[in-house]
């Protein structure tokens, strides 16, 4: 019996939940609610997948993505753990760390009383991760598909010395035109411009985008929005335990090297990103829990 098979028999939810096994054993769950429908690869508990009931999706997937172990895909909400960025000891460490390409065990799928599904899943630690990451700790990423999508990610210290933590969820958002999007809720929060050699710098109104865009937002504040007027929506992103919100695009140039994105894939796609990062990162004291946790919601307009 296959991973897929043992997990329908296990976990499945009649016209909710099903598990289909890819080649090369890449295992997804499907989930379909009255309000939208999702997939989520058991690598890196990565949601690829996620849209409201009669709209355009909400989360963006490169229709080059690569699905296959061991391999980063492009798009959905990648799992940015246990540091964001190039590792602060190691350069030959994987940027944003490991979770996102290594298997993640699904603990517990449930569906709840108002018709959502809730699936909970445990990053499965190997003699690979411990090299990278030598900190006593469990790390789950609890996804919730509704009228919103929710994401959870929660870590403990289960050792016995402080750890620092660098995390993110690495959110591609769909939407119409780039050059037509704006993000409001960032006004007057200082910045780290990585296009601009890491410069500092303060947000003035609204983000609007006419060029690669790279920055770290610091000490945010829980909400923010992104206006496309090409799909007439507005994308709602609201956070906790997140001290950071990372925004980006690659625009056409550094998006043609990646070789995932296609011709236009850059057009249609922002990263929004609930993160503790840079100056923000996490002191997580042995015993604690941290849960970083972030809800998307479209709004019509």
């Amino acid at each position: 019996m296959n991973q897929a098979a043992e997990l329908n028999r296990r976990l499945a939810i009649a016209d909710f939940l099903a598990f289909e096994e890819l080649p090369d054993g890449f295992v997804v769950a499907h989930v379909t609610t009255p309000e939208a429908t999702a997939s989520i690869a058991l690598q890196g508990a990565h949601v690829m997948r996620y849209q409201p009931a009669g709209q355009a999706p909400l989360i963006w997937l490169s229709k080059l993505a690569k699905l296959a172990p061991g391999k980063s895909i492009r798009g959905g909400v990648p799992v940015c753990w246990p540091w964001f960025g190039a590792h602060p000891g190691n350069a030959q460490f994987p940027g944003h760390g490991f979770a996102r390409t290594v298997p993640w065990q699904l603990l517990d799928a449930a569906l709840l009383p108002d018709r959502r599904v809730r699936l909970e899943f445990e990053l499965v630690q190997s003699e690979a991760t411990r090299a990278q990451w030598p900190h006593a700790s469990t790390v789950r990423n609890i996804v919730t598909v509704g009228p919103e999508l929710e994401v959870e990610l929660a870590t403990t210290n289960t050792g016995d010395s402080p750890f620092e933590l660098g995390q993110a969820l690495h959110t591609y958002f769909e939407i119409g035109d780039i050059r037509q999007a704006t993000i409001t809720g960032l006004d007057a929060c200082d910045y780290i411009d990585k296009v601009g050699g890491s410069a500092r710098k303060t947000q003035r109104g609204a983000v609007d985008f006419a060029g690669e865009t790279d920055r770290i937002y610091l000490a945010t504040h829980g909400h923010c929005e992104i206006h496309d007027p090409v799909l007439g929506r507005r994308i709602l992103i609201t956070s906790t335990g997140s001290r950071s919100t990372v925004v980006w695009n690659p625009w056409t140039e550094k998006a043609d090297k990646m070789g995932d994105f296609g011709p236009d894939g850059w057009t249609g796609m922002v990263c929004v990103e609930t993160a503790n990062a840079a100056e923000d990162v996490i002191q997580l004291a042995p015993g604690a829990t941290h849960r970083m946790t972030a809800q998307y919601r479209s709004i019509r307009e």
